[in-house]
């Protein structure tokens, strides 16, 4: 007799078949040139990010509005996108030559321009990977705007609950809300929204600015208000994704200008023959790490070198970072602020020009050819190949860029461990495709322990973009054969572009060296928050330092 076997997909699989159904579906979207979020061309998204039910937006599946996802999502799309009615995708186009004012979202680097009361523009300078963010950030806010629609709105007619017309009072004031009506505009909006007066008057603060202290009410009536109109009057959102971005993504058209400019100034300065180093971290670390400690010693007597970096992290200490950045200027370093669009800022330093003794490192050993550090800020996802992969040609076909080392220091999310430890990896497996990478790490976790913070080492996945993870999929990560130790968003782009120029252009030396180390922002298993989870505060200081650091000692042979 035969039996049929039954063959069912864990969680882990439908998750990734989600992940995968939703990127083949924007690539569609994006050469169809538009599409409606919430009508038929939008639906396949929003049953993948509904399939998918990421950490970051937590109870997306729910009849209930994700208070926490929709916090994390608003702080990273420009303010008053809310309010539109269409959102075009751009290039750089030249609008910050006009007399639009750039809005610019507190937690991502993109220049956006409201072009009318309907219409925000959003710059889209980093390749792919912001694509995918900003799609997919739309995608959640409009699920929940939908839900704020379902429980206002009584008839088709368009009469809406009692709710709704006290929380459009409030909305439309023009002053500031008194505690009272606060507190009574809160109480609505809690009924709205399917959550308790507590928890929507705990996040209340964190949607507000000083200039607009009841944001938050404003984005819960703008999000409903436009999924009303969507279906009493048929007035659709739509994204759109202009002529000039459709041609230039994929052609490295940011990425070529930002290595034009550093190749352009290294040849000024006659540095194109000497050994260079890449580093890619933050714009504070590697200068803080040769010249602070010296220079603020005698103000921080007794004091770990680690106490003078937290309070240069600190957000009141632009004074002391300035006197260090004038120490660092004097000796050599060059600060190339970026005008490619890739919102990459570079510090060049020439090795031969500081005078080791007066640094953290007095044992330096430049030798005759004294090597030029380039430390780049970070990149956001695929942009980490296009900038590497720019930056690694040769400026002319016959010269060979003397590059020695990449590193690359960067925030991870940790799958085993928590916030604030150190991750080294051995290998980046690139999610949702067969691309793997293999290397031999100079970095290696003996070099780091014995500092309080716990080191893990092995492969780490490169996954295509934070909002996408849930624990399903993690877990099966970190507990198959993959061993997986931890997800970043860039790991696997530095790797192909650094091969590609070492193995097959040969471009760069064929041994050079690679570094990799990452620091923990969250661990998702355990809190059920992604790369997206806050700032890591003072907690990030020293793993940053410790890596900077390890890297600074290996380039300068002082270990």
């Amino acid at each position: 007799m035969n039996t049929t076997k039954h063959i069912s997909r864990s969680r882990a699989q439908e998750s990734s078949a989600a992940i995968e159904k939703m990127y083949i579906t924007m690539r569609h979207l994006f050469n169809r040139g538009f599409y409606k979020p919430m009508g038929i061309s939008g639906d396949t998204l929003r049953e993948a990010l509904l399939a998918l039910r990421p950490e970051i937006y937590g109870s997306i599946a729910d009849e209930k509005v994700e208070l926490n996802g929709l916090l994390y999502v608003i702080e990273r799309l420009p303010v008053g996108i809310e309010e539109c009615r269409f959102i075009n995708l751009t290039s750089d186009e030249g609008y910050s030559k006009s007399h639009f004012q750039a809005i610019v979202p507190p937690k991502r680097r993109r220049n956006c321009y409201r072009i009318d009361e309907e219409q925000m523009n959003v710059e889209i300078t980093r390749g792919r990977s912001d694509i995918y963010d900003i799609l997919t950030h739309l995608t959640f806010i409009f699920i929940e705007s939908h839900k704020i629609k379902d429980r206002v709105l009584l008839d088709d007619t368009g009469e809406v609950s009692r709710d709704w017309l006290k929380l459009e009072v409030a909305v439309n004031q023009t002053k500031k809300l008194t505690q009272i009506e606060k507190e009574k505009a809160i109480s609505h909006a809690s009924n709205i929204l399917g959550r308790t007066f507590e928890e929507v008057l705990d996040i209340y603060d964190a949607f507000g600015s000083e200039n607009a202290p009841d944001r938050f009410l404003h984005v819960i009536y703008w999000l409903g208000k436009l999924a009303i109109e969507e279906v009493v009057n048929n007035n659709k959102r739509t994204i759109t994704f202009s002529p000039i971005l459709r041609e230039r993504l994929g052609h490295h058209i940011h990425g070529e200008v930002w290595a034009n400019n550093i190749k352009e100034v290294l040849q000024s300065k006659n540095l194109l023959d000497r050994p260079i180093h890449v580093i890619s971290a933050n714009m504070h670390s590697v200068m803080n790490s040769i010249f602070a400690t010296p220079l603020l010693k005698s103000k921080f007597k007794d004091q770990s070198d680690f106490v003078i970096y937290e309070e240069l992290s600190k957000s009141g200490a632009k004074e002391l970072r300035k006197q260090v950045e004038t120490v660092a200027e004097k000796n050599g370093m060059v600060f190339l602020p970026d005008t490619s669009g890739t919102n990459i800022d570079v510090q060049l330093f020439d090795t031969a020009k500081i005078d080791w003794s007066k640094t953290a490192f007095p044992k330096a050993q430049v030798g005759e050819k004294a090597p030029v550090l380039i430390v780049m800020d970070y990149a956001f996802g695929e942009q980490a190949y296009e900038t590497i992969d720019e930056l690694l040609k040769q400026k002319k076909k016959e010269t060979l860029l003397n590059v020695q080392s990449v590193s690359i220091m960067g925030k991870a999310g940790i799958l085993e461990g928590g916030k604030g430890d150190i991750m080294i990896p051995n290998a980046h497996i690139n999610e949702g495709t067969a691309d793997n990478y293999f290397f031999e790490n100079e970095l290696t976790a003996e070099m780091l322990e014995g500092n309080d913070i716990a080191v893990f080492a092995g492969p780490m996945v490169t996954v295509l973009g934070t909002s996408l993870q849930n624990r399903d999929l993690l877990k099966f990560f970190h507990e198959s054969t993959w061993g997986v130790i931890g997800l970043e968003m860039e790991g696997s782009y530095y790797q192909k572009a650094i091969q590609s120029a070492s193995k097959i252009r040969k471009s760069v030396p064929k041994d050079i060296k690679v570094r990799y180390a990452y620091y923990a922002s969250d661990n998702p298993l355990e809190t059920g928050s992604t790369l997206a989870s806050g700032g890591l505060g003072t907690t990030g200081v020293k793993p940053t330092y410790l890596i900077t650091i390890k890297i600074l000692e290996q380039i300068l042979n002082t270990l």
